[in-house]
């Protein structure tokens, strides 16, 4: 179904063998549905697709919460979708709150977009550039 025969070989080749490095296998998204409720942390480097309640702390790569989804402590990943509700702080590159979204806390972020109806009280922080050590260097010489 995905996969193409090289005319050079003769053999099927995969699509989607290029997109993914040399011996890791895709991870597969987890989701929490909403009729779970989780109470601790939680840890990940896949993708998470929470429906349902987490009470503790978040670390995953990309974070999706759905309309029905809360989470009740800190937030980390590298990109997060929000349409229900976070107490607590957020820590993304990027993070988008949907109209249905609710959160209140911090941001910290790279990039944050908002859409009209989204609930927000906290701050919102943008990540500092890093300094370059050498460029500190080069100025006090």
């Amino acid at each position: 179904m995905f996969s193409k025969t090289d005319k050079s070989t003769g053999a099927a080749r995969t699509e989607f063998a290029a997109a993914e490095p040399a011996g890791r296998r895709p991870i597969a998204a987890s989701l929490i549905a909403e009729n779970v409720t989780i109470n601790g942390d939680l840890a990940s480097d896949g993708d998470v697709q929470l429906d349902g309640t987490l009470v503790g702390d978040l670390r995953v790569g990309r974070l999706t919460i759905g309309e029905t989804g809360r989470v009740e402590g800190a937030v980390e990943a590298e990109t997060v979708d929000i349409r229900g509700r976070v107490t607590g702080s957020i820590t993304a590159k990027a993070v988008r709150l949907y109209a249905t979204a609710d959160v209140e806390g911090d941001i910290t972020h790279a990039q944050l977009a908002i859409d009209a109806g989204a609930s927000f009280q906290g701050r919102s922080l943008k990540f500092q550039a890093p300094v370059e050590v050498t460029a500190l260097i080069e100025a006090a010489e």
